[in-house]
């Protein structure tokens, strides 16, 4: 037997017990002729001494031990003094008196402390590096645990609602489905290619043409684009299908699994409104500027365009009377505190999101205006823009003035910043909701060219129909997405099941006949009875990421890539022999 018990479980209860633990050096003090050491595992932290009265050999071979030597004690638990108990420890009112000590391995000096006590910023890349020291640290350890407690509750619960855990393939087809596909050189079919999954959407609902009726399944997708805080090249999302299902049926589904979940593993948190809102796309995009927004705040954008037409404001006033163009506006209570240079650091930070400018008007402790341009708005225009936005003695409103894609994304982002800012993000609580009656498509090219909005899966509402034809831009999509804390973390809709419709939507996103071909396999399903059928697909990453507060999908994943793409802890990506690209037929063009 290697061990008896782990190093987090051993209470006063246990004295007298003789034990053997395992671990690795954490600490290490040396204290008037006896050695302390902080024997760590991955369930906590035990004191063992080393007395020579107690054990001579053992003490002498105890001098040798630096950190992060892994080791095997053997010895007898006493209670410590009253003055040495560690309240914050569960195993903090005993120690061992070690009689045994092997040594299993030594270790290098660490490149970065693992006490995280000391609270050492650490350079990300080497944590990367090093993922496997990394990992040791008690915060990072904690999030893997909190990962699979997660993801076992949510097997437990679709398996009491009778879904089937399925495992779709990881090499399949390169089909046109939005991203770029990671490919997979075939050895025993040369120059053809296999592709890794963007994500098993064809695969599942073939399964719903199966007759499998429920399906789930905790899948890998993988998708050749450039990484982010939220993005990776390969990420874990739930995959979720059901058949005879309509909207309501998958969200009120997905909302009971997920409040479930949250309040089971992460207490801690608030969901701040239950059931959780289903807000209706456009007046998410007008109210706060995206699709995916923060509501754990307020500060909602509001359109003054009519307001400002005729104003003497010339760069308010062209901006109104363009067409796809539009002034918008927020509200920053008690931003009266900003200085100028916090006024002008959020001049810089919008520039980056288009802004050419960031105008704004100042209410003073006695209602007084105070702005560069309310000489040419007016004193009226600028306090009907007061009175709409319900400002107060102590505000400031900003506003963007642009296309309207232009305004919506400065503000979005001006809004986040905003509520960092002045403090009004609450970490313990999770805002929650979904997000319904997208468009169908978005408009790559006016009237000319369509892409699909979510997926080319995707059903369109019933009553828009008929606009396919006569005009396809206003047509409603069947989808809905799930939003947390200013994130998109889940993405589903309800699938076309009509064969005929089906070719309409590829003829629509101008998928030409060798196109429509790549697809033949999967129309062939539709010959042979196809249920309706929708279905979900929550990143799970991205949810771990919302409900532990982190700041990017890396730090709740266990081997996460870099920036660029990089395994830095496996050296990946990474050269071949010739011997391998020969076999596969492949020459690589050095220019």
């Amino acid at each position: 037997m290697l061990r008896t018990h782990t190093c987090g479980e051993l209470t006063k209860k246990d004295i007298k017990k003789e034990v053997i633990l395992c671990g690795w050096v954490h600490r290490r003090r040396d204290h008037g002729g006896i050695i302390f050491i902080d024997l760590r595992d991955r369930y906590g932290l035990t004191q063992i001494t080393f007395d020579p009265e107690v054990d001579k050999k053992a003490y002498q071979v105890a001098d040798k031990l630096r950190s992060e030597w892994v080791i095997k004690v053997k010895g007898k638990i006493v209670a410590r003094p009253a003055d040495m108990i560690n309240k914050k420890l569960k195993t903090g009112e005993i120690e061992v008196e070690i009689t045994e000590l092997e040594i299993f391995s030594q270790s290098k000096t660490p490149p970065f402390e693992i006490e995280e006590e000391k609270d050492i910023k650490v350079n990300e890349e080497l944590r990367m590096k090093y993922r496997y020291i990394d990992l040791r640290r008690k915060a990072r350890a904690d999030i893997l645990i909190k990962r699979h407690q997660f993801i076992n509750f949510i097997r437990d619960y679709l398996n009491k609602k009778d879904f089937i855990e399925i495992e779709t393939p990881m090499l399949s087809k390169s089909t046109p489905e939005g991203a770029r596909d990671f490919l997979v050189p075939s050895r025993l079919h040369r120059g053809s290619f296999y592709a890794l999954p963007q994500s098993p959407q064809q695969y599942k609902q073939l399964l719903m043409i199966s007759g499998v009726d429920k399906y789930f399944q905790i899948a890998k997708c993988f998708r050749d684009e450039d990484t982010r805080g939220e993005r990776q090249a390969e990420f874990t999302q739930l995959d979720l299908e059901m058949s005879f299902a309509d909207e309501s049926d998958i969200m009120d589904l997905t909302e009971d699994l997920f409040t479930k979940a949250i309040e089971k593993i992460f207490s801690k948190k608030k969901i701040l409104k239950k059931p959780w809102p289903r807000l209706n796309y456009d007046d998410v995009i007008l109210k706060y500027g995206t699709d995916k927004p923060d509501l754990r705040f307020g500060l909602e954008i509001e359109d003054v365009t009519e307001i400002v037409k005729d104003s003497g404001f010339k760069v308010f006033a062209d901006m109104a009377k363009k067409n796809g163009y539009a002034v918008r506006a927020i509200c920053a209570s008690g931003a009266v505190k900003f200085s100028r240079k916090d006024i002008d650091d959020l001049t810089n930070f919008v520039a980056q999101f288009g802004a050419k400018g960031l105008a704004y008007i100042v209410i003073k402790d006695k209602g007084e205006l105070q702005s560069p341009i309310v000489k040419f708005l007016g004193e009226e225009i600028a306090r009907d823009i007061v009175k709409k936005l319900k400002a107060k003695p102590g505000d400031i409103i900003f506003f963007g003035a642009d296309k309207k894609s232009v305004v919506c994304e400065v503000l979005s982002q001006l809004r986040n910043e905003l509520g960092r800012r002045l403090k009004l993000i609450d970490l313990n609580i999770l805002a929650l909701a979904f997000i319904v009656n997208f468009p169908l498509f978005e408009e790559e090219k006016e009237g000319e060219h369509f892409a699909p909005e979510h997926h080319m899966f995707t059903a369109p509402v019933k009553e828009d129909i008929k606009l396919l034809d006569k005009n396809p831009a206003k047509v409603r999509s069947r989808q809905y997405d799930m939003v947390g804390n200013g994130h998109e973390i889940g993405g589903g809709s309800i699938r076309i099941h009509d064969a005929k419709l089906q070719e309409k939507i590829f003829d629509l996103i101008g998928f030409d006949e060798k196109k429509k071909k790549e697809f033949r396999h999967f129309l062939r399903a539709f010959e042979y009875g196809v249920p309706p059928h929708g279905g979900i697909a929550p990143g799970l990453d991205r949810v771990l990421m919302v409900c532990m507060n982190q700041d990017s999908i890396r730090d709740v994943m266990a081997f996460p890539k870099t920036g660029d793409g990089r395994d830095l802890t496996m050296e990946a990506p990474g050269e071949v022999e010739n011997k391998q690209l020969e076999e596969l037929g492949i020459k690589i063009d050095k220019e």
